[in-house]
C-alpha cells in the first residue's frame, strides 16, 4: 500500500464500500489549538486527533525525550481503538499545514504494527483546492476497534544511538528550517545549532509550495545528494520529532528506509556534555 493518497482517490474511497477512517491531525507550531480549525470546517467524518496530547505522551521532569514525547504504547493504542481502528482498518490521516502532523500520526501507525495507513498528499489544502466537500459537523463516536499495538515496526534512536550512527559514518538528516540548523535563530529550544556531523535537509525542500511531496525520482536524486541513497544507514530529526517523521515519509517515498530520532534536538539539548555544532 502506498503511504499517500490524493484528493481524488480518498473522495472516491469514501462513497466507495468500506470507507476508510479519516483522521484530522491539524497541528501549528506555536499556533492556536488544531482543534479549532477542525471545528470550522474538515473533511466530512473524520475524527480529530491531537499531536500534542494523543500523538505524544506527557513531558518529563528533565525534558529527556523532548518536546514532544512518543506516547507509551497503552495510551497510544487506547486513543486508536476509541477511533475505531482494529488490524483491518485503512486509515488516512491529513492536516491542514504541510502534513507534518499527518505524518506524525502515520509514523507512530507504522511505528505500532499498523501499515495500512496512508498521508493525504497536499493535506486540507489539495481536498479543498479541488473543490470538495468539508463541513463543521462532528461525527458520532466510532464503533471501538480492537488495535493492539506492536512497538518497533519502523526503528527509532535515542540520543546515543543517534551519535553511534553518526560515529559510524551513517547519514543523519535535520529536517529543521536552515537558520536554527546553522544557530542563527533559535525561537523554540534552549540552545541553537545543530547535532555534529548532521545535514540539513529542511522540510519545505521536498515538498512543493502546496505542500505535496515531490516525485519519488525527484526526492531520491534530492537525498542523494545529501549522501542519503539505498543502502546507507540514514536517520532524520528535527526538533521535536514530528518534522522528522514527516522526512522519514518523504524518505520513504524515495526507497530509502530511514530511522526516527524520535526526542530530536529538543531531547539532545537535555544533556549539556552532549556537543553542539553551529554554521553549515
Amino acid at each position: 500500500m502506498s503511504s499517500l493518497i490524493s484528493a481524488a482517490d480518498l473522495a472516491a474511497a469514501l462513497d466507495g464500500f468500506g470507507p476508510p477512517l479519516v483522521l484530522d491531525a491539524t497541528w501549528q507550531l506555536g499556533g492556536p489549538p488544531g482543534i479549532d480549525a477542525y471545528r470550522v470546517a474538515h473533511v466530512p467524518g473524520a475524527h480529530f486527533v491531537d499531536l500534542s496530547t494523543e500523538l505524544s505522551g506527557p513531558h518529563t521532569p528533565t525534558g529527556a525525550g523532548g518536546r514532544h514525547p512518543l506516547p507509551e504504547p497503552a495510551a497510544f493504542g487506547a486513543t486508536m481503538r476509541r477511533f475505531g481502528v482494529g488490524p483491518e482498518t485503512d486509515v488516512v490521516v491529513y492536516d491542514g499545514g504541510q502534513s507534518v502532523a499527518a505524518a506524525r500520526a502515520w509514523w507512530l501507525l507504522r511505528y505500532f504494527g499498523h501499515d495500512r495507513v496512508r498521508v493525504l498528499d497536499g493535506g486540507l489544502a489539495a481536498w479543498t483546492r479541488e473543490g470538495r466537500p468539508v463541513t463543521d459537523v462532528v461525527p458520532e463516536p466510532a464503533e471501538p476497534g480492537t488495535f493492539v499495538p506492536r512497538p518497533g515496526t519502523l526503528r527509532r534512536l535515542d540520543a546515543e544511538e543517534t551519535a553511534a550512527l553518526v560515529a559510524a559514518g551513517g547519514v543523519l538528516l535535520d529536517a529543521r528550517a536552515g537558520e536554527r540548523f546553522r544557530g542563527e535563530t533559535e525561537p523554540i529550544d534552549a540552545k541553537a545549532g545543530h547535532i555534529p556531523g548532521a545535514v540539513s535537509t529542511p522540510a519545505t525542500e521536498y515538498t512543493h509550495p502546496d505542500g505535496r511531496f515531490r516525485e519519488p525520482a525527484e526526492l531520491a536524486e534530492y537525498f542523494a545528494a545529501k549522501g542519503a541513497v539505498p543502502g546507507a544507514r540514514v536517520a532524520a530529526y528535527c526538533g521535536s520529532g514530528a518534522t522528522a517523521a514527516h522526512e522519514v515519509l518523504a524518505l520513504s517515498l524515495a526507497g530509502i528506509p530511514a530511522a526516527l530520532y524520535a526526542g530530536s534536538w529538543s531531547d539532545w539539548i537535555t544533556d549539556p556534555r552532549r556537543p553542539v555544532a553551529t554554521g553549515e
